[in-house]
Order: structure tokens, then sequence, then C-alpha cells
């Protein structure tokens, strides 16, 4: 498809630079830049996994909520309240 687009003077010379650093075309440089900029992101880092040692234990999550109570349970059994 042809159209026709504006590109900074010193992005246009070294598409053209590179173009001809790789025996290819200025069109050929800019697909190639734009489907670098669409593609979409990868995590450069795996997730966390936390290394633990000794027996398995079964996996335990907490909600902010319980905390809360947890908090508020050991500041009542502190102050005697």
């Amino acid at each position: 498809m042809r159209t026709t687009v504006i590109i900074d003077d010193v992005l246009l010379r070294e598409a053209r630079l590179r173009a001809a650093e790789h025996d290819m075309t200025v069109s050929d440089v800019i697909n190639a830049a734009l489907r670098d900029a669409f593609r979409p992101s990868q995590a450069s880092h795996p997730p966390f996994a936390m290394i633990t040692y000794g027996p398995e234990t079964p996996k335990v999550t907490h909600e902010p909520e319980e905390f809360a109570l947890v908090e508020e349970s050991d500041d009542r059994s502190v102050l005697g309240r």
C-alpha cells in the first residue's frame, strides 16, 4: 500500500543508512520498525517464585481484610479490651 508520511530528517537518514547496510529498501526498514513497534511486549523476567526448603505445605493465601482482623484481634489482646 502506498501512503505519504512526514518523517523526521534524522530518522530518514538513519533508515536510509540501515537499508544500505542490510541491502534493503527504505520501505522494508520502515515496515520492520513498525512491526517491532506493534509487537506485543514480553516480560523480560519470569514471574517471581519463592524457593523454599523442607516439607511441602499447602499454599496459604490471605486477603487484606483478614490481616486487618488479625491486627485488630492482636491489638485487643495486648490492650486488654
